[in-house]
């Protein structure tokens, strides 16, 4: 089958996808050891309570649903496990010397594909992993939006706004993978230019993602309000070049000194006035 193929990924599931995918029949046993991370595993932070709540289940009842692997391409040696690195995880912490696996064909874009699935579907990703999960398939693999929309089973909308997660300054980024800030605080700062700081604001403060929330159109509001002070030597500038020319006439100038000056014209003479002033004297 072509790998290429747009699937219905979460609407069909994980078994559709391991269906798509050339598997040896028999389950198999290999050494713990002989097993490798998946390196498109999206997954960055395993839960320690989840992992030992598994860990438990495995001495007293050991693995119910083998783990998918491939051989790898980079120690034909080992096997890269594409579907079940917690069980992996937790095996080794229960002392397990032999796991059960089943052996897949899988190429590096069904290997992607596997892992997202699983981890969506058991909700093991945090939104910044989702989002650079969606990303490789987009940066790697050639997908659009549409088409890991359709994949996954999400929205178009749920899909851009995952995204936007990785516009955050790296800063925030690590603040979030260091779970010192939450997927909802995360949303919030998308797109703020002072992200870092309110970032750092909302550890300081131990704000909730509403008082995230309310913090965020406070500080908004006062910027605004600052920002609409102008300076009266500026105002005064603006009336007289205004005056000179007969047409109202804006000036932005930041701290700096550097911004702009706006010419507001109402039609096409006024337009044509503002060119020939600016043409008789340059």
């Amino acid at each position: 089958m072509d790998s290429n193929k747009i699937k219905k990924g979460l609407g069909r599931g994980l078994s559709s996808l391991i269906g798509e995918t050339k598997l040896e029949t028999q389950k198999n046993q290999l050494s713990i050891s002989d097993l490798i991370p998946n390196k498109y595993q999206p997954r960055k932070i395993f839960d320690e309570n989840n992992l030992n709540d598994l860990t438990s289940s495995i001495k007293e009842r050991g693995i119910l649903q083998p783990i998918i692997v491939r051989k790898s391409n980079d120690d034909k040696s080992k096997f890269e496990i594409i579907a079940g690195e917690r069980r992996w995880l937790a095996a080794q912490r229960a002392g397990m010397h032999k796991v059960p696996v089943i052996i897949s064909e899988a190429d590096d874009l069904k290997s992607l594909e596997f892992s997202i699935v699983e981890n969506i579907q058991r909700h093991d990703l945090n939104p910044l992993e989702e989002a650079q999960g969606y990303k490789r398939l987009i940066d790697q693999f050639s997908y659009d939006q549409d088409k890991v929309s359709k994949f996954i089973g999400k929205s178009r909308t749920h899909i851009t706004n995952t995204l936007r997660l990785l516009t955050l300054p790296n800063e925030v980024i690590k603040l979030i993978e260091a779970q010192k800030l939450t997927a909802g605080h995360a949303k919030i700062l998308v797109g703020l230019e002072n992200a870092s700081f309110i970032a750092n604001k909302i550890i300081e403060k131990k704000l909730s993602v509403r008082q995230a929330e309310n913090f965020v159109k406070i500080f908004k509001n006062k910027k605004q309000k600052y920002n609409n002070v102008k300076d009266s030597n500026i105002k005064d500038l603006e009336i007289s070049v205004s005056n000179k020319v007969g047409i109202n006439v804006l000036i932005q100038n930041n701290k700096n000194n550097k911004g702009k000056i706006i010419f507001e014209y109402k039609d096409l003479d006024q337009l044509n006035k503002i060119i020939d002033i600016i043409k008789s004297n340059y």
